[in-house]
């Protein structure tokens, strides 16, 4: 999979993403000339950031299959190591959290290998069983079930979640063996997520009035979260049928199940922040904060989004085709 394989679909969807960034340079520095006075800093941050991720994120889409699977392994464990500074474990641990990171390339090899039934079970099962086991082997009691969550759970959102939408780009329907439809899904989920996080702020910026959760995240709004997530849903309805093999109506489904778990791993990640006390997972993306802050819609839009499709749609993998 590269730049003249992608689907022409993915290739304009791509070329329109950058055109909406010169178009947001060009009001960035237009507000910047008729305001000198204005404080733009933090919007040109973000703008600046932009530019980035979408850079990195186009060359590792284009470049190549195993590509794309080794950014995203690579996200894993920046967002895990984000993960686990927030949250300090115990100094016993160290020698646990080894297993820990080790399983981030077990797990996207198993993407590289196509084996869906290992892939689907690898951390919930096996990860799930071997820490604690090898945590109990250390010695160490006081504090070993605050330890033992701490690290499962963050295996699960930043490694086992979002190794699903890698494995998006290894789906091939079994009719058609060698047509890859993965990267057309992959871009739908990624634009969905980040535009229903825009369109809710900018929805609850505009008509927010009732708080929906406001012990968790303050700034969320009723207005917010059910205008995001109908225009998200407009949006797929339209972006389905152009990207993906989904039509109309399992597109807006497709939408409506990104908006609404968008906003949930976002308010979780924003619970979690809460009470550690702490405004952003890190200073990595300036003005956006960490990449747990930019993928923490997608630990939950990304498994409810693939399982959505990979039920939907018959699929040909490794793991199926040996009756798992």
């Amino acid at each position: 999979m590269n730049f003249m394989t992608l689907d022409s679909s993915v290739r304009w969807s791509l070329a329109a993403i950058f055109g909406a960034l010169i178009l947001s340079t060009i009001i960035v520095q237009t507000l910047i000339r008729l305001k000198p006075s204005g404080d733009f800093s933090n919007l040109r941050q973000r703008v600046n950031s932009w530019w980035v991720m979408v850079t990195v994120f186009s060359l590792a889409m284009t470049l190549s299959r195993n590509v794309s699977i080794v950014f995203f392994g690579f996200m894993s464990f920046l967002a895990l190591k984000e993960f686990l500074s927030l949250i300090p474990t115990r100094r016993a641990d160290r020698r646990v959290l080894f297993w820990a990171y080790l399983a981030i390339p077990l797990q996207f090899y198993l993407v590289y290998l196509e084996w869906y039934g290992m892939f689907i079970i690898f951390i919930p099962v096996y990860m799930f069983l071997l820490l604690p086991l090898r945590m109990v082997t250390i010695g160490q009691t006081k504090g070993y079930v605050r330890a033992a969550g701490t690290i499962h759970w963050g295996l699960m959102l930043t490694v086992f979640c979002l190794s699903h939408t890698a494995f998006m780009l290894v789906l091939r329907e079994s009719k058609a063996p060698d047509s890859f439809p993965g990267p057309g899904l992959v871009l739908f989920l990624v634009v969905l997520t980040q535009l229903n996080d825009v369109c809710q702020f900018i929805w609850g910026k505009s008509l927010g009035r009732r708080k929906i959760l406001p012990k968790v995240s303050p700034g969320k709004t009723w207005a917010g979260f059910l205008g995001g997530v109908s225009t998200t849903t407009v949006i797929a309805w339209q972006a389905g049928p152009f990207l993906t093999m989904l039509n109309g109506w399992q597109s807006s489904v497709a939408g409506l199940i990104i908006g609404i778990g968008g906003f949930v791993g976002d308010v979780n990640l924003s619970a979690l922040k809460r009470d550690l006390q702490v405004k952003d997972s890190g200073s990595l993306l300036p003005g956006h904060g960490g990449i747990l802050d930019r993928v923490d819609s997608l630990t939950y839009a990304a498994p409810l989004f693939f399982h959505y499709v990979y039920w939907l749609y018959d699929f040909q993998t490794f793991g199926t085709s040996i009756g798992q």
